[in-house]
Formats: structure tokens, C-alpha cells, sequence
């Protein structure tokens, strides 16, 4: 970036020499052209010492001395802006006291070292470099058209105020007008770098806002497996541990706890091969997703390892679960897995029962309940945890309202209350 730079400043400074010495040494001709008389001789010498010197006179090589130091600073114009423009305008008003009509080409690389000084920092910082260059152009200018004319103590008051008129009127060719010019230059630029940071911008956002749904995904996944291991392994785990302790004394009931503990197995790997089906791209889930009916079925597995009974209050108006959306049934059907799986680690031998009261129109209730644990005094289903909390996080996303606390007696209640997606018309009577 710096060889660039550095490149960059380089092709200024030597593009300004190059125009400037091409400028002074093809007005000469031009200016002698113009003073040809009607007879076609050239004027007289002072006319021409009034105009453009010939080229190879003193006044030519201080003018070209000049203009090759100014076009030398614009080398430093990147490291020192401000500095390159006032010593532009310095070395222009030291070339002032050469007689020459062609002072204004030394004014070339101040133009250049404004327009490069006004795109390269603010006018905040900038605006006093750019008041002493200007003061330096238009004293220069006038200086330079009061020696032509023969010094300021010879001339009438009135050429010294038209002097100085001409010099504000360069300052402002020289150093208003680039001025003008590098601001739109830097104005251009900083849009160019808005819209880059805007995009730049909406792109984070973009990758903030997928990282953000990978992280909901994942641990939605995590609530997943969460609730599959822990509703089927703890039934493998009470079923291998009764096997353990019945294989001697009653191998019937072991070989029959063996078969229970085949079919949990089986029914955990499809419920992974489930999930990894929801998550591939190239093909659909091999199992639809659990809704309200299958705790039929939740329950009738469960009673393998508690006692637990279904009561279904339906209304004989709508179907069971009408108007509950997909989501919500799955965390109404994940509520009763995953506390049918707590009574069972926290509450053994407590008998349970499942609630699926739908008879309201606007919303379903769904009530999982043991009682006090009777082989240990762990208490009712776990009060925390990743299971309650998945629960909750499955009730909140569907706009489900779920309670879980301790009842009377050493008991554990979950209930969660599901809204209709559309509330049912009540039923109207027939008038006989």
C-alpha cells in the first residue's frame, strides 16, 4: 500500500513538471506570434519582456527553476499535505519579482497541491493552510503585475488596487476552484466508503442473523436427544437393573424384561433415525412428527416401567386436538414424554396419570400428575434441569402457558395449556 502511495505521488509530481515546463517552453512562440505588427516584424523588446520570455533568458529559467521545485513537493503531498501547499504558494510568490507575463504557470502546482491537500483530510483541519496559500497567491499575483508595470511607487494608487483586485481574483482561480473540485473528489469517495461499510454491514448482519438460527437449531436438536435418551434409556436402564435381579430366581419375567429392553432399544434408534431424517437435505423424514394422538401410544409403552393411566375429555363436537397447530403438539406430546420419564427417575413407584382435556373451545390442557415416590423419598418429577427447561423453552415458542410445582402429598404436577389456532364455534342446539 505504501509503494502505492508512493507511486501515486510520484506520477503527480512528475505529470505537473511535465505540463508546466511544456506550457513555458511552447509560450514563448505563441506570445511572438501575437505581437507581430501589421508589417510583420516583431515588436519592441519591452513588449516582449511584458510577455512570455523567450525560452533560455534569465526570466525563462527562474520560472523553470520555480516550477521544478513546486512540482518536486507534490512528492510529499500524501505525508504532509497541508505543508506541500503552503510551500507551492511560497516558492510561486518567491518567482513574483521576475518580470514575466507568464507567472501564472508557476501557479499550476499550488492547484495541484490544494486539490490534493482538500481530498485527502477534512476542511476542518485544513482551512488555514488554504487562507495563507491563498493570501500567498494573490500577493504573488499582485506583486508580479506591479513589477511588470515598472514597481508599486511608480504607479497611481488605482493599479495598486486593480493589482491586488487580480491577485484575490487568481487566489480564487488557484485555490478556490480545486478546492471546489477535491472536495467533490472526497465527497464521491466518502459515498463509495458508505455504500462498502452499508454492505459490509448488511453482510454481518446476514451471517449474525444464520449463526443466530444455527444456534436456535442446535438447541433445539439438544432438547431433542434430550428428551428421546431421557424417556427411553431411563426405562432401559429401571428394566436392566429388575432383569439383573430376576435372571436367577425368575427367568420367565427376565426373558420377557429382555424383550422390553429390545423394543425401547429399537424405539430409541428410530427416533434418532427421525431426527437425523429431519436434519438431511436429500430426503424426507422417514417418521411424521409426534402430535397429540400418539400419547396413546407414550402412554401404553410407559406402563412397561409405572403405573400410569390416560384420561382423554373430548367433545364429541371436534376432533381430539382440532385446531392445535403441529408445533404445539409436539410440545404437548414431549411435556408427557418427558415427565413420564422424571416420575420414573424421581418418583418410583408412584402411579401416574395423563390428562388431555379438550373440551373448552378455546384452548387444550394437558396435566401430567404422580404421586409420592414409594420405594425412595426422592419426591415428585425433577423441579429443574434440562428437561423442565425444555419444556418451558417448547411452551414459550408455541405461546403455550406451562405450570410444574410439588402437590399436596408429595406429588409433582405438570400442566401445560395449549391455545387454538382458531377457536371452535360452540356447538347450537336443534329446536325440536
Amino acid at each position: 500500500m505504501a509503494r502505492a502511495d508512493a507511486r501515486t505521488d510520484l506520477v503527480v509530481a512528475a505529470g505537473t513538471a511535465l505540463v508546466s515546463v511544456g506550457l513555458l517552453s511552447g509560450l514563448p512562440s505563441l506570445d511572438a506570434l501575437d505581437r507581430l505588427d501589421e508589417t510583420g516584424s516583431l515588436g519592441s523588446s519591452a513588449a516582449v519582456a511584458s510577455g512570455t520570455p523567450p525560452v533560455g533568458s534569465a526570466a525563462w529559467v527562474s520560472l523553470l527553476i520555480s516550477l521544478l521545485v513546486a512540482s518536486a513537493l507534490l512528492l510529499f503531498a500524501r505525508r504532509a499535505p497541508r505543508t506541500t501547499a503552503l510551500g507551492t504558494a511560497i516558492i510561486a510568490a518567491a518567482a513574483a519579482s521576475t518580470p514575466s507575463g507568464a507567472y501564472s504557470l508557476v501557479l499550476l502546482p499550488v492547484a495541484v497541491g490544494v486539490v490534493l491537500l482538500g481530498s485527502r483530510e477534512p476542511l476542518a483541519r485544513t482551512w488555514p493552510a488554504l487562507v495563507g496559500t491563498a493570501v500567498l497567491v494573490a500577493a504573488g499575483t499582485a506583486i508580479n503585475d506591479l513589477v511588470l508595470s515598472g514597481g508599486a511607487r511608480s504607479q497611481p494608487t488605482e493599479h495598486v488596487v486593480t493589482a491586488l483586485g487580480t491577485g484575490v481574483l487568481q487566489a480564487v482561480g488557484a485555490v478556490g476552484l480545486p478546492l471546489l473540485v477535491a472536495l467533490l473528489i472526497r465527497s464521491r469517495r466518502d459515498v463509495r466508503a458508505a455504500r462498502t461499510a452499508e454492505a459490509s454491514a448488511v453482510d454481518r448482519e446476514q451471517d449474525a442473523r444464520v449463526e443466530a438460527a444455527i444456534g436456535r437449531e442446535r438447541a433445539a436438536m439438544a432438547r431433542e436427544l434430550h428428551d428421546i435418551a431421557a424417556h427411553h434409556l431411563s426405562g432401559i436402564a429401571l428394566m436392566s437393573a429388575a432383569i439383573d435381579r430376576q435372571i436367577d430366581s425368575d427367568p420367565q419375567r427376565a426373558h420377557e424384561g429382555v424383550r422390553q429392553v429390545r423394543e425401547q432399544s429399537t424405539a430409541v434408534l428410530e427416533d434418532l433415525r427421525r431426527l437425523v431424517g429431519l436434519l438431511r437435505e436429500d430426503g424426507p423424514a422417514e417418521r411424521a412428527v409426534e402430535t397429540i394422538a400418539g400419547v396413546v401410544d407414550l402412554v401404553e409403552r410407559s406402563r412397561v416401567r409405572m403405573p400410569v393411566e390416560l384420561e382423554v375429555l373430548a367433545s364429541d363436537e371436534h376432533p381430539l386436538a382440532d385446531g392445535v397447530g403441529p408445533l404445539a403438539q409436539l410440545a404437548a406430546y414431549r411435556a408427557v414424554q418427558e415427565s413420564l420419564a422424571n416420575a420414573v427417575l424421581h418418583a418410583p413407584g408412584a402411579s401416574c396419570t395423563v390428562t388431555l382435556d379438550d373440551r373448552a373451545a378455546e384452548q387444550l390442557v394437558v396435566r401430567i400428575a404422580n404421586d409420592a415416590p414409594t420405594l425412595s423419598t426422592g419426591g415428585g418429577a425433577a423441579a429443574g434441569g434440562n428437561g423442565l427447561r425444555g419444556m418451558r423453552e417448547r411452551a414459550d415458542l408455541v405461546g403455550a402457558r406451562l405450570q410444574a410445582g410439588p402437590q399436596d402429598g408429595g406429588g409433582w404436577l405438570v400442566e401445560l395449556t395449549l391455545g387454538r389456532e382458531a377457536p371452535l364455534a360452540p356447538a347450537t342446539e336443534v329446536q325440536p
